[in-house]
């Protein structure tokens, strides 16, 4: 049974897509960017956003009752991958071994032209 997650503590949906899918097992949560989600406002600065899209992808997880430890999956989004050390040295803070399989790919643009956007999959 698919059942869309939904938290007041990550930014709303921009678009018509969940924030997550849980479909028992595995969920889904959607690509977040680094909307503060107290104030609607894009936070600055790379090590900003990047801590917010984090902080945004655990608060959806924590509504899904997981974290980062059930996170098998992470896609990053880079606008311009000048920025992995930096987006790196943040990620690492907020996971612990073992890490999950992830992928970090440039892309031309992301949504209100942030400069970073991350997905992941989580498994129960």
């Amino acid at each position: 049974m698919v059942k869309a997650i939904h938290t007041n503590n990550a930014p709303q949906a921009i678009g018509p897509y969940s924030q997550a899918i849980d479909l028992g097992d595995l969920v889904f949560v959607s690509g977040q960017i680094p909307i503060n989600p107290e104030t609607g406002e894009i936070v600055e600065g790379i090590e900003n956003q990047t801590a917010q899209v984090l902080k945004n992808l655990q608060a959806i997880l924590t509504e899904a009752n997981l974290d980062f430890a059930n996170v098998v999956k992470f896609t990053i989004y880079l606008a311009n991958m000048e920025d992995f050390a930096k987006v790196n040295e943040i990620y690492a803070t907020f996971l612990k071994e073992p890490y999950p399989a992830r992928a970090c790919v440039e892309v031309s643009r992301l949504p209100k032209d942030v400069s970073v956007e991350m997905d992941v999959i989580a498994k129960r």
